[in-house]
């Protein structure tokens, strides 16, 4: 895993993703102020489905705390649409598309592979990076932020 691109960590707060059929799109602006979970996911990518559960479970159970996750669909909109009919999550996903592997590259994903996440603390500032299916260990680890 390498450094983010410079000015890549500021530049992210100023993004904009569409957001699912029907939603608003989703402002990154929106974000800062609170510790963020970034989560690079595709409807393809059987590691990426296996934790958006756990994912979710962090999301319920940490956003009293004001934590949020926002998952970022490395992938088409019908596809996650369909997906989101089986699998209902309860965190604000948008639609990054093929681009959202640019920007995860930018961020420091220099495999360029899924899933890849991004904590950041309430300052909007990198605080991990984890390219690779999570585990229930890095969630409690970051809790703390």
């Amino acid at each position: 895993m390498g450094d983010a691109a410079p000015g890549t960590n500021e530049a992210i707060w100023t993004q904009t993703f569409p957001g699912m059929p029907g939603q608003p799109a989703i402002e990154m602006a929106a974000f800062k102020g609170k510790p963020l979970l970034l989560n690079f996911w595709a409807t393809w990518c059987p590691p990426c489905v296996e934790e958006l559960p756990m994912l979710n479970q962090f999301y319920q159970a940490q956003r009293a705390q004001g934590w949020t996750v926002l998952g970022l669909a490395v992938d088409k909109e019908e596809a996650v649409a369909r997906f989101l009919q089986r699998m209902p999550l309860s965190f604000p996903i948008a639609i990054a598309g093929m681009q959202g592997t640019a920007l995860s590259r930018d961020l420091g994903n220099s495999a360029g592979g899924l899933p890849f996440s991004v904590i950041y603390d309430k300052h909007g500032r990198v605080q991990h990076r984890k390219m690779g299916q999570l585990l229930a260990s890095d969630l409690q680890n970051w809790v703390s932020l």
